[in-house]
């Protein structure tokens, strides 16, 4: 993270903790303000990994879980990292950029996947570098979105995971109408005033990590690294899974999860109708298993009505009984939301 960036945003009133998360309100307020309002936020809890050099895109394209070497410039995809166990390390939102490409996850993943990828680079004309010591990620969201980018003289891409490239400042669209915008950290003090001053309010780390839970996008945090196969997190139907790009690691559990039989475990949005904290990685159970998890929390934010909001990946009979606890058997109940797109 950018050390002149980070002080800018305490400036603006931000409170930052120690993992990267950002907050200007308190965390039911935050979330409230993105269900009703156009909102502004530093994707502080995201951090960048650049790839750069000739060969990058056959050297992405062998490790991680999509069609590297087709993306054209002009798209952004999800990706992944997977283990020999064909269970996530990381997930990605990456895109092209100039002589390379530049991947966005989870903050508190940024040093382990940086320095696993690094391994794979041996002779490969590939050089990785922390993307964010450059680089500053903004979030865009709500009605005004649009007009704050074209006010600011930004590129608005069309449709889902275009980018639009103005000058050295990228905007790539989300699929719920989203926006995140990638911008030198140079330029972020001056990019924010603008974007602030067409009307766009301030929120903070958990405001977008509701819009994520609302539009069920994954994730991978460090509590729920090497926790699931892609297809428990729904990422093949979110296009971060390719089945005929060839090898990679993981690839044949993945595939074999997708070809021989029924995914018994899904990811769904669900609330918990209590005001306490839930984390990451936290298990889930039901009566039909027992003292054995049945699934776990793989984001979790307060919920602006009350209560929390999260992403759970759980077996499919247990969302289908609606009989989830929290943290134990006999733990607090959740309810389920629907998903804006269908599951198997």
């Amino acid at each position: 993270m950018n050390a002149r960036w980070t002080e800018q945003l305490r400036q603006y009133g931000a409170r930052l903790d120690e993992s990267g998360q950002i907050s200007f309100l308190p965390g039911k307020e935050e979330v409230a303000l993105a269900k009703t309002a156009s909102i502004i936020a530093p994707l502080t809890h995201l951090g960048l990994i650049d790839a750069i050099g000739e060969e990058v895109s056959p050297f992405l394209h062998n490790l991680t879980s999509t069609n590297i070497k087709s993306l054209p410039a002009g798209r952004a995809q999800l990706s992944s990292l997977s283990g020999p166990k064909g269970r996530m390390l990381a997930s990605f939102l990456l895109w092209r950029t100039t002589g390379g490409l530049r991947l966005a996850l989870a903050a508190d993943l940024h040093a382990s996947i940086l320095k696993k990828l690094g391994m794979y680079v041996l002779r490969a004309k590939v050089k990785l570098s922390d993307g964010g010591a450059e680089r500053v990620l903004l979030g865009l969201s709500g009605a005004s979105a649009v007009a704050a980018l074209e006010a600011s003289a930004l590129g608005v891409p069309a449709a889902s995971l275009d980018l639009a490239q103005t000058g050295d400042v990228a905007v790539i669209r989300l699929a719920d109408g989203r926006f995140v915008v990638d911008c030198p950290a140079d330029k972020a003090e001056a990019l924010w005033a603008a974007l602030r001053a067409a009307g766009l309010q301030a929120a903070g780390t958990q405001a977008w990590q509701w819009l994520d839970i609302q539009a069920g996008i994954p994730l991978v945090s460090a509590r729920t690294s090497d926790e699931f196969v892609a297809q428990m997190l729904n990422y093949e139907l979110l296009g971060g899974v390719s089945f005929d790009k060839g090898c990679f690691p993981g690839q044949e559990i993945i595939a074999r999860t997708q070809h021989l039989g029924k995914v018994k475990k899904r990811m769904f949005p669900a609330h918990l109708d209590a005001e306490t904290e839930v984390l990451a990685g936290t298990d889930l159970y039901a009566a039909e298993f027992g003292e054995q998890s049945c699934g776990k929390v793989l984001t979790a934010t307060p919920a602006p009505e009350g209560g929390v909001d999260m992403l759970v990946s759980l077996q499919l009979s247990v969302h289908g009984s609606g009989a989830a606890h929290l943290g134990s058997p006999d733990g607090p109940q959740l309810s389920f939301r629907p998903l804006p797109y269908a599951v198997d």
